[in-house]
């Protein structure tokens, strides 16, 4: 149970405001315009996120073949990739490869393709039984401490 005690108003004695759970004295609440976490988070801060869409919305000019046009941030990073990657480098191919895997995902395409037969299941399944029995089984502890044993 909550105990109230009431505050005298500095008039008269007359008890004017309830003391208690959820209702501190007026002397120590919040004025009117203050904060209660003034060291907080300021009004319009962006976060990371908002930021990074931010800087890859932004227009840079682009030397695209004889001329100079105007793109994305987002669109000319893909297309620098994109030229790194046609012109031999690893890191770069992975990386758009990744990125067509990720964003390639037309449903038209992946309806379009047939369910296999049961020629090609049965191929698949071969070549797998094939490569299970090529890959080492792993030995259990149990099993290698009765193959150290002196028989």
């Amino acid at each position: 149970m909550v105990k109230r005690r009431k505050l005298n108003s500095s008039k008269g004695g007359t008890p004017s405001y309830e003391v208690g759970r959820g209702k501190p004295p007026k002397h120590s609440q919040f004025q009117p315009g203050q904060s209660g976490n003034p060291a907080g988070r300021r009004k319009g801060l962006r976060n990371l996120r908002t930021d990074v869409l931010k800087t890859l919305s932004m227009k840079v000019r682009v030397r695209d073949g004889d001329g100079v046009r105007t793109r994305s941030m987002q669109e000319a990073i893909v297309m620098l990739l994109g030229q790194k990657a046609s012109q031999g480098d690893l890191r770069s191919i992975i990386q758009i490869l990744e990125l067509a895997a990720r964003f390639n995902t037309d449903p038209l395409e992946s309806e379009a393709r047939a369910p296999l037969g049961s020629d090609d299941k049965a191929i698949l399944e071969a070549f797998a039984d094939e490569v299970r029995s090529l890959v080492p089984r792993p030995v259990s502890q149990a099993a290698r401490r009765a193959e150290r044993r002196p028989k």
